[in-house]
């Protein structure tokens, strides 16, 4: 969990302080020893876990995505890996001193990629929606693939040594292919049918798609050695792609488990690295490390991405990163054992050299791919911007305010003439319903980190809160009060859950800011200094009817007033208010008491 922790502070993937772990416990203070601990368990629980790790991947890869890249992840999982794992082998052969077979093994482990480092990565890096997404189709296909090339080539070591050829591997390759594809697709449809006609009770739905996975998994090896990967990523895509199955709420829980086991297995497999192993290599290790870095993956992409839509500048960022993960750590330590067990010479310094090069691709891409993606033009900005329920006049307001601010803005309607004038105000817009599957295949969210629900239907906004609570962080989600939200009687009032952050407090509904805009109402910015702070501000007199809506500290960050959380905003700070007119001010009697509290 602190490493997790850890990685999200410094913006960096959690798969470097996860290995560093489990170096200093296992070869370095020997607090853990896997094989001791799991004994033979400890490849089933590895194989088990790598099984859920891809299939909750492959439930992201939905089928619309490969119009614009599909033809490039082809091409980077079908020869470009060949390339790829041709050169490795080379490189290996001729650097650390493998022979060919061993040096042709390690090649074909090392054409993965893998969800469990592509994602995290992603996350830091932020690129553009084209490379992102051949990024993580690349990711995900290529483990099952690149396991069975592995295994292709493990079973003519093998066959070689026992007499046997290419005829006998290649028919092993075949048959593992067609049992792990038969396997997933019969088992995602009938799941998919499952789900479709509403035979299993929600409750049980993730519970059952994890023994599911399992069962597969164990079913497709037990006809097919080595096949259950491939099984488990087939029965993903196409539950991911099979109509009228809602997998929502299964992949939540799913990305939630895959934390805790990519957490765990590479604390596990670092822990079971020999130092003297490595001590071996020496600097062979880093020779293979710059191959693979600067010369195998750039002309693997260059060939796979030739004449397509992406363009140089896209294909430079697709060629430098390409990190190693959990597949190739724990396929090099299998056959690595498996071949030890057979008295096979070099096969010790697969698994040392798979977590160099793991380790090396990790931290090199970790601390470059971001600043690379920025100076290349090709990432997506930071995601500080809002997307709005709503394009009426209130939703028009603050959008503007918030352009104001720096911050981008989508307001979405259903209504044409709020979307038109929206436009003519210079605003993006989207014209439909966020509800809609329209919305979910072309709504883009790019550089939009929060939801705002200023719609005038209570339910909407409050649909909205729902539809994008996991999409974006729960602080940056807030919607507007509504009349109910004063009632005593609780079964009037909307869960915090269902609704978000109330922005401005309870008393600002969508008819009273309406109101106050019709009148000539205007939205203020104050910036406040230490000779007029916000306590000066609340107390002026020409600033008594003001709402105040949200502020903007000196680094930018937007902090709304809700009605949950108190704030005080400080010097150099940025207040936007909502100011009456001269007219109406004069028409109002009394002082009525400020509600507003402030919650970032």
């Amino acid at each position: 969990m602190f490493c997790q922790w850890l990685a999200w502070r410094v913006h960096m993937p959690a798969i470097l302080f996860l290995l560093l772990s489990g170096i200093i416990l296992g070869p370095v203070a020997g607090v853990v020893e896997p094989d001791a601990l799991f004994g033979e368990l400890l490849f089933p629980f590895i194989s088990l876990s790598v099984a859920v790790i891809l299939f909750e991947g492959s439930l992201t890869l939905k089928f619309r995505e490969l119009k614009e890249v599909g033809s490039v992840v082809r091409n980077m999982v079908s020869y470009g890996a060949l390339i790829n794992a041709a050169i490795t082998t080379v490189a290996v052969h001729y650097i650390v001193g493998l022979d060919w077979p061993l040096a042709a093994l390690f090649g074909a482990i090392m054409v993965v990629t893998g969800p469990t480092v592509i994602v995290p990565l992603l996350r830091t890096i932020k690129p553009n929606a084209r490379v992102a997404k051949a990024l993580r189709w690349e990711g995900i296909v290529i483990d099952p693939l690149g396991a069975l090339f592995a295994v292709l080539v493990y079973e003519w070591i093998v066959a070689q040594q026992g007499g046997g050829g290419w005829s006998q591997a290649s028919l092993i390759f075949v048959q593992t292919i067609a049992v792990g594809m038969v396997t997933g697709a019969l088992a995602g449809y009938l799941f998919g049918v499952v789900l479709r006609r509403h035979w299993l009770p929600e409750y049980l739905h993730n519970f059952s798609t994890l023994a599911l996975v399992c069962g597969v998994f164990a079913v497709s090896e037990m006809l097919r050695h080595e096949s259950g990967l491939l099984a488990i990523t087939v029965m993903g895509i196409w539950l991911a792609n099979m109509r009228d199955v809602n997998t929502e709420d299964i992949l939540n829980f799913k990305e939630s488990l895959t934390i805790v086991l990519v957490s765990s297995l590479f604390i596990v497999l670092a822990a079971r690295l020999n130092f003297a192993d490595l001590q071996m290599l020496g600097w062979s290790s880093v020779g293979v490390l710059a191959v693979m870095q600067f010369l195998s993956r750039p002309i693997k992409v260059f060939f796979s991405t030739f004449r397509s839509v992406f363009t140089p500048k896209e294909g430079l960022l697709l060629a430098w990163v390409g990190p190693r993960g959990i597949v190739a750590a724990a396929v090099s330590a299998l056959f690595a054992l498996k071949l030890e067990q057979n008295g096979y010479e070099g096969a010790e310094l697969l698994v040392p050299l798979a977590f160099a090069v793991i380790m090396g691709t990790v931290i090199i891409q970790s601390a470059t791919a971001r600043p690379l993606a920025k100076a290349l033009g090709v990432a997506e900005p930071d995601s500080r911007g809002y997307l709005i329920m709503g394009a009426n006049p209130v939703a028009r307001a603050i959008a503007k305010a918030l352009q104001e601010a720096n911050y981008r803005v989508l307001l979405a309607d259903t209504y044409w003439d709020n979307i038109s004038t929206a436009r003519m105000d210079n605003l993006p817009t989207f014209y439909g319903s966020l509800l809609s599957e329209h919305a979910d295949n072309h709504l883009d969210l790019v550089g939009l980190g929060g939801f705002l629900g200023l719609s005038h239907h209570a339910d909407r906004n409050h649909l909205g809160v729902v539809k994008y609570r996991n999409e974006f962080p729960k602080t940056h989600i807030l919607s507007l009060a509504t009349r109910d939200d004063n009632e005593a009687a609780s079964k009037h009032i909307t869960s915090d859950k269902h609704r978000g952050q109330i922005l401005f407090g309870v008393d600002m509904t969508f008819g009273k800011l309406a109101s106050m805009l019709s009148k000539g109402a205007q939205i203020k910015n104050t910036t406040l200094t230490e000779s007029f702070d916000f306590d000066d501000w609340m107390d002026h007199e020409n600033n008594f009817y003001n709402i105040p809506l949200f502020a903007v500290d000196p680094k930018g960050i937007v902090h709304w007033f809700t009605a949950d959380a108190d704030l005080n905003p400080k010097n150099q700070w940025q207040l936007f208010s909502l100011v009456p007119a001269v007219s109406d001010k004069d028409n109002k009697s009394g002082k009525p008491p400020r509600t507003q509290k402030v919650g970032e």
